[in-house]
């Protein structure tokens, strides 16, 4: 590698960082929170996002019991609606029980990010700046089909919610359905680009086609690496489509409660991406300034997004989630629903892995998975492989083998 060598402290790699006298690096504004990023190990980026969610969390719960919040007002307004009902149970729920939320936060949270899969080799490998040109390439095109897929899981969730569903608040049960729809519409919003808009300022067809959705942004880092647009969409690997599967059927399957299919949206899909993004982020930011590659804040913009701004979609949801924590089991529903998605995550990291650096790299049933991370049931191994014989040949590859697979990346408590 040809380092930028300078003793310069204002001398600039692009408009991704500055190079300090000692050689050292420090982000530029706008790049990510962290600006010595560079400088730290993986396990203090997960620990730094794991302090800064808990904050941020803490606030809004905070805000969210102050008698002037609108939030608080209008769940406030809701309660009173619900305590003149018979057997309407809205005012059971944690949102009510001073601390509870904070409680059930703290414990999830930890659940969440404890997991093995945010410290993947894979991410860690790649932070390092481990790679080259073709395996950068052949990295952003393997992890764009998990980026271009999951933004449909948002909108499977948000098709669940309705007039239909079964729920214990009496006059409040469309109410309550419309601020979950309400929630994720904000998420798709954002996933796809759209916005909101007034009647005055809506915009035409072409606007509309032309938003700058996730996927957009993702493909101007192929524009950084020259991979041309026919090369950018490439068939998936087998640990990459079960993983968009995993996540598609978690969200939109009836196998799976509600509190199952928002908790896959949100707690699963969005707590540890701020991290893992980091990891990512860095590991091409280093790999540039290293190789001299001109890369620039448009090119990485869907990673430094990620990091900025997925940890008010993960509070968002959290609060969405606790209006359906009406049940017994809800707690161990979230966890089973995020230990399916961690668990998919991470064998779809070990097969790009493999698929990027020829190198054995363990599955989720060979690293000593704690039991609690264990799938307690196995309505998802059903569900997958029926999913599977879906989907069309071309997308996947090596597809009959892929179909003819028992084989899932899951480790079963009946099992071990």
């Amino acid at each position: 590698m040809t380092r930028v060598n300078s003793s310069d402290s204002t001398n600039q790699f692009s408009d991704l960082l500055q190079v300090n006298g000692d050689g050292s690096a420090t982000l530029l504004p706008g790049v990510h929170p962290l600006p010595n990023l560079l400088s730290l190990e993986a396990d203090q980026v997960l620990d730094a996002f794991r302090q800064s969610q808990l904050r941020d969390f803490t606030r809004v719960i905070n805000e969210l019991e102050a008698d002037d919040n609108p939030l608080h007002q209008l769940f406030e307004q809701m309660r009173v609606i619900a305590d003149m009902e018979p057997g309407n149970r809205f005012s059971e729920l944690d949102l009510f029980k001073p601390g509870a939320l904070q409680a059930l936060f703290l414990e999830l949270h930890e659940h969440v990010m404890l997991h093995p899969v945010w410290h993947h080799p894979c991410f860690v490998r790649i932070f390092r700046g481990e790679f080259d040109a073709v395996q950068l390439a052949g990295f952003a095109t393997n992890y764009f089909n998990q980026v271009k897929n999951t933004r449909q899981c948002v909108a499977l969730a948000q098709g669940r919610f309705s007039g239909f569903i079964s729920l214990p608040y009496g006059s409040l049960n469309e109410r309550v359905s419309e601020l979950a729809q309400i929630i994720l519409a904000q998420l798709l919003a954002d996933e796809y680009g759209v916005g909101t808009h007034s009647i005055d300022s809506y915009p035409d067809l072409s606007g509309l086609l032309n938003s700058t959705t996730h996927i957009v942004m993702y493909r101007q880092l192929f524009d950084g690496l020259g991979i041309p647009f026919e090369g950018q969409d490439v068939p998936m690997l087998h640990g990459v489509a079960d993983n968009v599967l995993t996540q598609r059927l978690l969200a939109g399957h009836p196998s799976f409660s509600l509190v199952e299919s928002l908790a896959s949206v949100g707690l699963g899909m969005e707590w540890g991406v701020p991290e893992f993004f980091s990891l990512l982020l860095g590991g091409m930011i280093r790999w540039a300034w290293h190789e001299n590659v001109p890369l620039t804040q448009r090119h990485l913009i869907v990673f430094i997004a990620h990091v900025q701004y997925d940890v008010l979609h993960a509070i968002s949801v959290m609060l969405a989630t606790s209006l359906f924590g009406h049940e017994e089991q809800t707690l161990q529903q979230i966890k089973q629903a995020t230990n399916m998605l961690m668990s998919s995550r991470y064998n779809m990291m070990s097969d790009i892995y493999r698929s990027l650096f020829d190198e054995p790299c363990k599955d989720i049933d060979a690293i000593g998975l704690d039991p609690s991370y264990h799938i307690s049931d196995r309505r998802i191994q059903a569900a997958l492989l029926t999913a599977r014989q879906e989907v069309a040949d071309s997308t996947v590859v090596r597809a009959t083998e892929y179909k003819a697979d028992q084989s899932v990346p899951f480790v079963f408590a009946d099992t071990v």
